[in-house]
């Protein structure tokens, strides 16, 4: 019992304590490109669209899917520099339409054709960019730019994965499963929507 109570009080006072806060900032001890690819992998606010734009092109075809694997790493780096040279913060629930609208394509299982679709990860990776670029501002224009590099590369390597996969089904019951979890990614992002619109308000 007496060992409890002084965990609980390590634990209060790690908790009280003071620390300066970094947005966006991700340490992994192993260099800017592995911290790129950290930030990543923890912010589900840039992870979970990316993977509903793999699915959404895998869901479209193999054309499709190698456009978006090119194009996207390209735009998100591209709008991650514009975003480490800008001079005001973005509007940041802007990552909310990214889940709305991807969403919705997947549930819908949309045919558009294959330029709107490389020209929908385009669109997304230049925004999410540009949001990463201007959390990244803290860090330094040589290290955000390698965190970016980073956050490419992993893309580079994680949406071809995913549409493949996508690409390679043909069980029709699998597709609806896939539907149905764009509907939630939808839900998610109005949640978010809604949320940040609050915490704008206040």
């Amino acid at each position: 019992m007496r060992q409890l109570r002084y965990v609980l009080l390590v634990v209060l006072a790690l908790l009280v304590m003071q620390r300066s806060a970094q947005a966006h900032l991700v340490t992994t001890g192993l260099g800017p490109v592995y911290d790129g690819i950290g930030h990543f992998s923890i912010a589900p606010d840039d992870s979970i669209p990316v993977v509903a734009l793999a699915l959404f092109a895998g869901l479209r075809g193999k054309r499709a899917g190698r456009g978006v694997m090119f194009q996207l790493p390209l735009a998100w780096f591209c709008g991650g520099v514009a975003g480490l040279m800008a001079h005001r913060e973005p509007f940041d629930p802007l990552r909310c339409v990214s889940f709305l609208v991807l969403g919705v394509l997947v549930a819908a299982d949309l045919p558009l054709p294959d330029l709107a679709v490389m020209a929908l990860g385009v669109a997304m990776g230049f925004m999410h960019g540009f949001l990463d670029g201007a959390g990244f501002q803290a860090a330094g224009l040589g290290k955000g730019m390698l965190q970016l590099l980073g956050i490419s590369a992993i893309l580079f390597v994680l949406t071809p994965l995913v549409s493949a996969l996508v690409v390679s089904i043909r069980t029709y019951w699998v597709r609806i499963v896939m539907r149905v979890a764009g509907s939630w990614i939808a839900a998610i992002g109005l949640l978010m929507l809604g949320w940040a619109l609050r915490l704008k308000h206040y």
